[in-house]
């Protein structure tokens, strides 16, 4: 976002007219519209900016600045103009239907719940380590929570799904998110045969992709700032067939639109990097959801993993 409060937001109507749209009534389904608009699958059209927005104004529900068009401009550091805009390319006849939408959720937003604690972590010292502790594990607790409230039982099915019954799967991230995926692929390694990284020691990004046929599985994941080869890569998967599925933070995430299948994880904290702890937790429940539908396959490839370790007495008793 610009730095500019009077910056403009651009958004382009659908081809149909707007008293034809049908605006989504909960969080929910504006969440479901603004993945679609993201991966091209709406008839209606918003520029970049605009959808960043409508993913920030997602992340406000339920907060008190969405009370005032003037104050929630203010937060994202747009026009109200943009606002009103966005909301009447959205199908909404006014900001306030928007806003009604905005405002029924019932727990409080990050923007929120930061800016009521965020003091405390500038005013922290040498004296005030456990106070700071006790902040970021509170915030960590409020980003996994909002996870699930964002997360539907279809997500997660069909993520489960799509892993389980792939022939091969790859992950892929950088920066913080290597240790993410290589996490997730011990855990998936567990449940299932073929889990990889896309890349390590011996093999680069295109020789891992090369590897890749039609019908395997890309996992990738990213949070903003998002990083340029990441998402080059997922454009370059869904580009020859094979299925990708992100992991990330916003419905306005640059991997959105060449993934199938998008989970997302809010991770502002005050941890001096993007807080990791809830995309570890929201990695925990996939893995558990691929081993419940696996069923006894997953339960044989467990055991057959046990044997080997007893008999290479790997582990100290």
């Amino acid at each position: 976002m610009t730095e500019n409060s009077s910056s403009q937001v651009e958004s382009s109507p659908s081809k149909h007219s707007i008293a034809e749209c049908q605006p989504p009534e909960t969080v929910d389904g504006l969440r479901e519209l603004a993945l679609s608009i993201a991966r091209g699958e709406s008839e209606l059209r918003l520029g970049p900016k605009s959808r960043e927005v409508l993913a920030r104004l997602i992340d406000l529900q339920g907060d008190q600045v969405l009370l005032s068009i003037s104050s929630a401009a203010r937060r994202l550091e747009v026009n109200p103009s943009s606002i009103s805009r966005l909301a009447r390319s959205l199908g909404y006849a006014r900001f306030s239907d928007l806003q009604r939408v905005l405002l029924s959720a019932n727990f409080t937003s990050s923007a929120s719940f930061y800016r009521d604690h965020a003091a405390s972590a500038l005013a922290a010292d040498k004296h005030s380590l456990h106070v700071q502790a006790e902040q970021l594990c509170a915030e960590n607790k409020h980003n996994i929570d909002r996870f699930l409230q964002g997360v539907k039982h279809d997500d997660i099915e069909t993520f489960a799904q799509t892993v389980i019954s792939a022939p091969r799967v790859r992950l892929y991230g950088v920066r913080q998110f290597h240790a993410l995926c290589s996490f997730s692929a011990y855990g998936l390694g567990m449940l299932r045969p073929d889990v990889a990284l896309l890349s390590d020691a011996t093999n680069g990004v295109a020789e891992g992709l090369a590897s890749l046929s039609e019908g395997d599985v890309l996992i990738a994941a990213s949070c903003q700032p998002y990083t340029r080869q990441v998402v080059d890569v997922c454009r370059m998967a869904q580009a020859h067939g094979i299925q990708t599925l992100a992991v990330t933070d916003y419905a306005s995430s640059a991997l959105v639109e060449y993934a199938q299948v998008s989970i997302l994880v809010p991770h502002e904290s005050s941890f001096i990097s993007n807080s990791m702890v809830a995309y570890f937790a929201a990695m925990e429940c996939l893995i558990n959801a691929c081993a419940t539908l696996s069923g006894d396959e997953a339960g044989k490839a467990i055991s057959r993993r046990d044997r080997f370790i007893t008999e290479l007495d790997i582990e100290m008793r």
